[in-house]
């Protein structure tokens, strides 16, 4: 016995629309044709004429309307109940190919700057709850490690501070707020004073490696001021760097997040010093034209929607 269906059976197949069906079940949901209009973006003579084609191919009444009221027929009923199962099928069948397509197994890559490592890890973890079969990878890098990056293009997103030369050719999104403080040893004679940025020069610094957005921009601020900096190590890590101010070896300068987990009696304290502190940002970034995956575009979404949630500045 053949599977095929009589050719009078797919009389709707041939006839009825997808649109039609998410028209006429939005117009049943709602008992209103400017409210379906608006849930659509559709104009209301657009929605009328889908419903109109669909009560024509289903050759029975699907509503009656008494002034402004609509009221559905017995079929109406039964179609919308119809359409919905239809609309519900292809619901599921969208989030399948979402499967196939990475949304919830695919591969994610970032890579970040130093300082947005004390934020990344939970962002990550919050954004791995509603897909937790990704693949994770992340990069934790100094400015210039992350431009290289870029330009081979090894990642689907990135996060810096300064935006990179105008040369290269990116996508670029403000994030969040990362503001550059002086912290000292809480023993540190400057401590609870009004600091010069003279005065500052003077005592000795632990410095970031090159490349750092960070020295870059303490390089330049002292030189703006006609300043030396009186540079007594150079380290590669904010952990570094904080070890050696608790060590009583000099001040420093970092991101107000390198402080995200130490406790405000510890022995690390910001410092009130002239011209500080440096108000800078994050920006997300990506090689502009780049196609990027349903998933990385997920996490550009989460960030731009509820990043900042897990970023705390206040009270440190």
């Amino acid at each position: 016995m053949s599977d095929v269906l009589p050719p009078q059976n797919n009389f709707l197949i041939r006839h009825a629309t997808l649109r039609q069906i998410q028209v006429f079940e939005s117009v049943a949901r709602n008992l209103s044709f400017t409210r379906a209009a608006e849930e659509l973006y559709l104009t209301q003579p657009t929605v009328s004429a889908q419903v109109k084609s669909l009560v024509e191919a289903i050759g029975m009444p699907l509503y009656e309307q008494i002034g402004r009221n609509i009221y559905l027929t017995e079929v109406g009923n039964q179609v919308a109940c119809s359409c919905r199962e239809v609309l519900n099928h292809f619901s599921n069948l969208e989030i399948m190919l979402d499967d196939f397509r990475g949304m919830k197994r695919g591969r994610l890559s970032v890579s970040v700057m130093t300082t947005a490592k004390y934020f990344m890890p939970i962002a990550l973890g919050k954004f791995c709850k509603k897909y937790p079969d990704i693949d994770l990878k992340m990069t934790i890098a100094n400015r210039e490690t992350l431009i290289k990056r870029i330009n081979q293009n090894l990642d689907d997103l990135y996060i810096l501070g300064q935006i990179p030369p105008s040369n290269m050719d990116l996508e670029v999104h403000p994030f969040a707020p990362n503001p550059l403080i002086i912290i000292a040893n809480k023993n540190h004679p400057l401590v609870g004073k009004k600091v010069s940025l003279k005065r500052l020069s003077k005592e000795p610094f632990i410095m970031r490696e090159e490349g750092s957005g960070i020295r870059m921009t303490i390089e330049n601020m002292f030189a703006e001021r006609g300043l030396k900096i009186n540079e007594r190590l150079t380290m590669n890590s904010n952990e570094d760097i904080k070890h050696c101010v608790v060590g009583e070896l000099g001040v420093a300068c970092v991101s107000k997040h390198a402080l995200y987990l130490e406790k405000r009696e510890g022995p690390i304290v910001e410092l009130d010093v002239e011209g500080f502190p440096i108000e800078k940002q994050w920006n997300i970034v990506y090689p502009a034209g780049k196609e990027r995956s349903l998933l990385a575009a997920a996490f550009l979404d989460f960030l731009k929607q509820e990043g900042t949630n897990y970023i705390q500045l206040e009270g440190l």
